[in-house]
């Protein structure tokens, strides 16, 4: 059964509500939820009615957020395959990306066809993407995803999340990865661990960055050692 329509209008329904609007649904269902129990207890029908449908809605809002915590993680990629939830995927071939004079790898990539320059940051946990890229891709924030938390030299906020149809850099060519808008780290984007973490392996080797796919593509991507300026 492909639960991916399911799933979509879930999602669409409850990304729909502000997001300060879920934490009032989500407490009131549990007061709700409190006062069906209260009612059961008195063996009327209504009681069990209302702490059912109280369950039901903590249960929708609990797996949407399951599950987008879950996008995140590369070791859920077949599981989401399988409930035919998108996949992200990470092809190619070796990549390399020398150490720029700044002490930073930076690489020329395309975001949906749009030319882009990216800072690869291991301490990362998601791939960001810039305003003016954002703007130039055609990247909108999802309003069937709920937003994260991004820690920055002002401190944390609140940002939208997007999905890149196609990254590409060097022999690498991601498909359906997630990533965060941050409209407030200027021009710069970053390539983050949910890209890194879905290669075979990335490694440094006398201040080099290779990074290996695990599936390889049939055609190469692009150059094998990924363009600097």
């Amino acid at each position: 059964m492909d639960f991916a329509p399911v799933f979509d209008r879930l999602a669409a329904s409850i990304g729909s509500i502000p997001q300060s609007g879920l934490l009032i649904i989500a407490v009131a269902a549990m007061l709700i939820g409190w006062l069906g129990a209260a009612l059961a207890r008195r063996d009327l029908l209504i009681g069990r009615i209302v702490s059912t449908g109280s369950t039901l809605v903590l249960c929708g809002v609990l797996v949407l957020i399951v599950l987008q915590l879950a996008r995140l993680d590369p070791r859920f990629d077949v599981a989401m395959s399988e409930v035919g939830l998108p996949e992200q995927s990470v092809v190619g071939g070796e990549t390399r990306v020398e150490l720029s004079p700044d002490g930073h790898y930076w690489l020329n990539a395309e975001v949906n066809g749009v030319p882009a320059r990216f800072l690869v940051d291991t301490g990362a946990t998601l791939t960001a993407i810039s305003e003016p890229t954002a703007r130039a891709a055609g990247l909108e924030e999802r309003r069937d995803r709920l937003p994260v938390m991004m820690t920055t030299a002002n401190g944390t906020i609140s940002v939208g999340t997007t999905t890149i149809e196609e990254l590409r850099f060097g022999n690498v060519a991601a498909f359906g990865l997630d990533a965060v808008l941050a409209p407030n780290i200027g021009e710069t984007n970053v390539i983050g661990m949910n890209l890194l973490s879905r290669l075979a392996q990335w490694r440094v080797e006398q201040g080099v960055l290779i990074l290996v796919p695990n599936v390889p593509q049939e055609q190469q991507v692009g150059t094998t050692q990924a363009d600097r300026t």
